[in-house]
C-alpha cells in the first residue's frame, strides 16, 4: 500500500538524510562498532547537515520544523542502514523536547546552539541500578544549599553517558514526594564530582556507548533546573508519548527492512535444487510477515499523523511501542531463521538486527509497563 502521510519536502528531507548516511555514516560504522562509540565528527555533521535540532526554533540554529514527520524519516532511515550508534533520535526526539519546552530563554541561550550543531551531545539519565520504569524507587538526591544543588546518586543504562556534555537528571528535590518529589536537573560536563563508569558491554547496538553515571556532591546552579520544581513527574509523562512514538516508528521500519532483505535471501538461496522461496512453508511466513507489517504500518502510519497535529495520547503511544517492537522482535527471528546457518553470522544484516532490535521491548518502557498503561485506561 502507498503511504499517504508524506510530502515533497518530506521525500526530499529522506533524500538528504540517505546522502548523510552513505557518506558520514556508513564507511565508518564498522569502527565505531569496535571502538564502542561513535566520533564527535559525526556528531558535528550530522549538526551541519540540519539533522540535530529539527524541532528547535531559528534562532537557536534549529530546523524550526516541529512536524513529526521529518523526525519519523529520520528514524526511519537510520534503522533501515543499521546505525543505532549515531543516537539523533535519543538527542532530537527524548531530551529535545525538554529543552525546548522547558527551558527559559537564558536556559535556551546557553544550550540550544550546541545542541543544534552537534558541539553539545545530550543525555537523559532516569534508569538506576535498583529502578527502571518505577519513577517512586528513584534514590538519587538533590539537596537545596541555597544557590545550588547537591547532588548524589547513580545512574545506569544512560544512552549517550560517555559522549554527553549535557545530562537531564531525574532526582529527588522533595525526599518525603515520592515520585511527585522529582525534578530535573541539569549537568554539564566537568562538573566536579560528576564521574562516568564504564562503557556498558552490551549483546548489540555496539556503536552507541552505554554508560554508568555518578554523581558525589555535585554542584548544580539553581540556574540548571529544567522546569518547575517537583515537576519532573509531570514534565516526564508528557513527553514520553514523543519517545515511544519515535521508538515505534523505528521498530515497524525495521520490521519493514528483514522482511524486504530476506525476500531476496530466499529468492537465491537454494535447498535441495530449488529456491527457498518455491517452498509453501516459506511462502507462508513471507505472507505472514507482510501482512502483519502492512496492518501495523496502518497504525503506525494514523499516530505520526496525530501525533504531528498533537493528537495522540498515552494510551495509544503505548500501544505503538508495545505492537511495533514486539513485531520487530517476531520478524527478526523468523527472518534469521529463513536465513539458516547464515543468519548467525555478523557479516549479515539479520544478524546485527537481530541483536541491535533486541532493546527496544525494554527501553522508553518495557512491554509490560505498555500493557499496564493500557489496561489502566480501560478498566481503572
Amino acid at each position: 500500500m502507498k503511504r499517504q502521510i508524506f510530502a515533497a519536502e518530506h521525500d526530499a528531507f529522506r533524500d538528504t538524510v540517505r546522502a548523510f548516511l552513505t557518506k558520514e555514516v556508513l564507511p565508518h560504522y564498522a569502527q565505531w562498532e569496535k571502538d564502542g562509540i561513535v566520533s564527535r565528527e559525526a556528531w558535528r555533521a550530522a549538526g551541519r547537515q540540519g539533522l540535530l535540532g529539527l524541532a528547535v526554533p531559528e534562532e537557536y540554529g534549529g530546523g524550526g520544523e516541529p512536524d513529526f514527520r521529518f523526525a519519523a524519516v529520520l528514524a526511519e532511515e537510520f534503522t533501515r542502514a543499521g546505525a543505532a550508534g549515531l543516537a539523533v533520535g535519543l538527542h532530537n526526539d527524548i531530551v529535545g523536547p525538554y529543552l525546548t519546552s522547558l527551558a527559559d530563554d537564558e536556559q535556551k541561550r546557553r544550550w540550544l546552539p550546541g545542541f543544534c550543531s552537534g558541539e553539545t551531545v545530550t543525555a537523559i539519565a532516569m534508569t538506576e541500578p535498583g529502578a527502571g520504569s518505577d519513577l517512586q524507587a528513584i534514590r538519587t538526591s538533590a539537596e537545596d544549599r541555597g544557590d545550588h544543588w547537591v547532588l548524589n546518586g547513580t545512574k545506569t543504562f544512560i544512552s549517550n553517558g560517555i559522549l554527553a556534555d549535557l545530562v537531564v537528571v531525574v532526582a529527588k528535590t522533595t525526599p518525603e514526594g515520592g515520585a511527585k518529589g522529582l525534578s530535573l536537573l541539569v549537568v554539564e560536563r566537568g562538573a566536579e564530582g560528576f564521574e562516568r563508569g564504564r562503557n556498558l558491554d552490551k549483546i548489540g547496538q555496539k556503536a552507541q556507548d552505554t554508560a554508568e553515571l555518578f554523581f558525589h556532591d555535585v554542584r548544580v546552579p539553581k540556574e540548571n533546573l529544567l522546569g518547575e520544581l517537583n515537576g519532573a513527574f509531570v514534565h516526564l509523562m508528557t513527553n514520553l508519548a514523543q519517545e515511544r512514538m519515535a521508538i515505534a516508528v523505528s521498530g515497524i521500519a525495521a520490521a519493514e527492512h528483514l522482511l524486504e532483505i530476506t525476500t531476496q535471501y530466499v529468492k537465491e538461496r537454494e535447498a535441495f535444487g530449488r529456491p527457498l522461496a518455491r517452498l509453501q512453508h516459506t511462502r507462508f511466513e513471507i505472507a505472514e510477515m507482510a501482512t502483519e507489517c502492512a496492518v501495523t504500518r496502518t497504525f503506525i502510519d494514523r499516530c505520526i499523523v496525530d501525533h504531528s497535529n498533537g493528537e495522540l495520547d498515552a494510551v495509544h503511544a503505548s500501544m505503538a511501542k508495545w505492537w511495533a517492537t514486539e513485531l520487530q522482535k517476531r520478524v527478526a527471528d523468523r527472518c534469521l531463521q529463513l536465513h539458516g546457518g547464515y543468519g548467525y553470522m555478523n557479516e549479515y544484516p539479520v544478524a546485527r538486527a537481530f541483536v541491535d532490535g533486541r532493546i527496544q521491548t525494554i527501553y522508553g518502557g518495557t512491554t509490560e509497563i505498555m500493557k499496564e498503561i493500557i489496561g489502566r485506561s480501560l478498566l481503572g
